[in-house]
């Protein structure tokens, strides 16, 4: 444990960061789960529009710098494509 005042600031701005930063991952990892069972269902119309909403949700955690810019895209792009395949597939 930190004995410094400083160092037990920075312990519980870490710790807050943490909760927030784990909160908004599992948010993320909840979208894409009920996007992929939409499409298990074959329900396009729902995932096309769960789509849109998870775009944004994305771009929002990639600026905030709780994901890469560059695993928002590689998931938007694997996820448009699976839609897009299992809509023709149908």
């Amino acid at each position: 444990m930190p004995n410094i005042q400083s160092a037990k600031k920075r312990l519980r701005q870490s710790l807050e960061r943490r909760a927030r930063n784990r909160a908004a991952k599992s948010t993320l990892k909840t979208h894409i789960k009920k996007l992929n069972a939409s499409m298990a269902a074959k329900e396009f119309e729902a995932a096309r529009s769960q789509f849109s909403s998870l775009c944004k949700l994305l771009d929002q955690t990639a600026s905030k710098g709780i994901i890469h810019p560059n695993k928002a895209s590689r998931t938007k792009s694997r996820l448009s494509h699976a839609i897009r395949k299992a809509s023709v597939a149908s």
